[in-house]
């Protein structure tokens, strides 16, 4: 058991029980690391919560809306390069007026793949936010009164024009972010 000091402040004990949730919290998050599918089937039926919630109570139109906003760039920040080609043409552009890009031939050096938005973080952050959705759904103050069909009709939208944006930028880049459909390399068996 947890001995608290007769001659230990307030703050000090406070700081220590968040510290130690805060370990504990973190200790779930890498036990559950792992299980991909478990954890975004989990996040799939709490964002279903959510909607019912949403629609059964008729209103938090804007907090949905929200958090479509919001999950809509965590999925653009999964998607997108964590060092953007684009960027990186323009910086060798000014320094030696030459144009850079991927690497498109087979003795030019292989550069992987990496995300600005990891799978897990993206996973945490969704979670996280689905649930603060959910309990700003439950207070009144957040439900302000909107035309839903116009928000709905606007984030769709948004939604194709940035993914139009999205697809083209990979087009021209030539990368794919997902690895189903990429060939996989692995150990051959010698017989």
């Amino acid at each position: 058991m947890d001995n608290v000091e007769t001659d230990q402040t307030p703050f000090a004990a406070v700081t220590a029980h968040t510290s130690r949730l805060q370990r504990q919290y973190q200790a779930l998050l890498d036990q559950s690391t792992p299980f991909v599918l478990y954890r975004w089937v989990g996040t799939g039926v709490f964002i279903c919560v959510f909607f019912l919630r949403v629609f059964l109570a008729q209103g938090w139109y804007i907090v949905a809306y929200a958090l479509g906003i919001y999950l809509l760039n965590l999925f653009l920040a999964f998607l997108q390069p964590k060092f953007d080609p684009s960027n990186d043409m323009l910086d060798n552009e000014m320094e030696d007026g030459s144009a850079g890009g991927l690497p498109t031939k087979q003795d030019e050096e292989f550069r992987p793949f990496i995300r600005r938005l990891p799978e897990f973080k993206f996973w945490h952050e969704a979670t996280r936010a689905i649930a603060i959705a959910l309990c700003c759904s439950w207070f009144e103050i957040f439900n302000v009164p909107v035309f839903w069909p116009v928000l709905v009709m606007y984030w769709i939208i948004l939604f194709v024009l940035t993914m139009r944006k999205q697809i083209q930028h990979m087009i021209k880049y030539r990368y794919v972010p997902f690895s189903f459909g990429k060939a996989k390399y692995g150990k051959t068996s010698t017989s």
